[in-house]
């Protein structure tokens, strides 16, 4: 069975990758702080600048939560866009409860809602709300994969049910009776933990905490791929019917892992939403989840640090492309896809390490 790529080039160069990554990490942990540089600074960012790159790391989480199942496990996810809305929503509820006060939310009283529905109560508290964060997602792909493993469903068909589920979600959300804001869903958020969401030291704060998220999304990627856990995986993406022959029971371990990708998947959305402002269904679109898939595939899957890669190539590039060529910037995506299928099959990582070996 093939070693993940990641874990090879450590083992050959540890104190130049780790001294990479740690690299990174920390100008990543830094790059708010230029936020508060006067205008005129040349090292100063803008809000908008920040508000792009917290963005895209939340998307880099999504990515790297994929590809534990994807890369490791072998499961083609097309859903998990859905488990990232329902994070954003869980954070949306406690927002809109704090915009609102003591009332109802701004939509629900546009709709002459007389009372909360049941599943608000408590939404107005951060540690409820943070409970929601992990549980609203980590549930449903419990629930969803025990009965999806138990039934033997994997390749294809594991793609459409779970590219199903998140259309099916995606049409729950989009009615108004459902009580999570219809079409437009949720938006108008002014404070979160009492400090004003478009304040620069929130934005900063939220940014740090997206940065951690996603560290701590890898320390937990590389923890398990390095572990017996992570080669029993490797050997259920590779040879399924040879690892249960050997007297392991797959399920258990493609569960976990399901179930940990979604969670994580959760809170990239939780901290996306006070970041970006809004959250809709659209955020469930079954394209959404397809992206995401590209993204991973465009880094280089089964890395950890490839899809982290991919997502923000995708979506660097798709902010410069709408704004240099607002006509034409989806050929120009479409036309990148195509180029990194054919020339580049093991993705951006696959390249670097290709041209190492030169």
């Amino acid at each position: 069975m093939a070693q993940p790529i990641i874990l090879t080039a450590t083992r050959k160069a540890p104190r130049l990758t780790i001294g990479l990554g740690a690299l990174m990490a920390l100008a990543l942990l830094l790059l708010p702080f230029l936020a508060l540089l006067p205008a005129d600074h040349p090292l100063a960012i803008s809000t908008y600048t920040l508000t792009l790159v917290g963005k895209i790391l939340c998307y880099a989480v999504a990515a790297v939560a994929l590809d534990l199942v994807w890369g490791y496990a072998g499961l083609l996810s097309l859903g998990h866009g859905l488990f990232f809305a329902l994070g954003g929503y869980a954070m949306g509820m406690y927002l809109m409860r704090q915009a609102a006060g003591e009332g109802l939310p701004a939509f629900m009283s546009f709709l002459s809602w007389s009372e909360l529905p049941w599943f608000w109560t408590g939404t107005q508290h951060f540690a409820w709300a943070l409970c929601l964060i992990i549980l609203a997602p980590g549930l449903l792909a419990l629930i969803f994969g025990f009965f999806a493993f138990r039934s033997k469903i994997k390749g294809v068909y594991f793609s459409i049910m779970t590219q199903a589920l998140t259309y099916a979600g995606m049409l729950l959300f989009f009615r108004n009776e459902t009580g999570f804001g219809g079409n437009n869903g949720f938006t108008g958020f002014t404070t979160l933990l009492g400090f004003s969401v478009t304040a620069t030291g929130t934005r900063i704060g939220l940014f740090i905490a997206t940065v951690l998220l996603l560290l701590a999304s890898l320390g937990i990627g590389f923890a398990l791929a390095r572990s017996k856990f992570g080669r029993v995986l490797t050997a259920v993406r590779d040879a399924e019917n040879r690892l249960m022959f050997c007297g392991y029971d797959p399920k258990g371990f493609k569960l976990f892992v399901w179930t940990l990708s979604a969670v994580l998947c959760g809170l990239a959305g939780a901290l996306y939403v006070p970041q970006v402002g809004i959250i809709n269904p659209g955020e469930m679109s079954p394209t959404n989840s397809i992206e995401a898939a590209i993204w991973v595939a465009l880094g280089g899957r089964g890395t950890l640090i490839g899809p982290l890669l991919g997502a923000a190539i995708v979506n660097g590039a798709k902010s410069w492309f709408t704004v240099a060529f607002p006509e034409f910037w989806l050929f120009f995506l479409g036309l990148m896809f195509i180029l990194v299928t054919l020339l580049l099959p093991r993705g951006v990582i696959g390249l670097l390490r290709r041209r190492r070996h030169e």
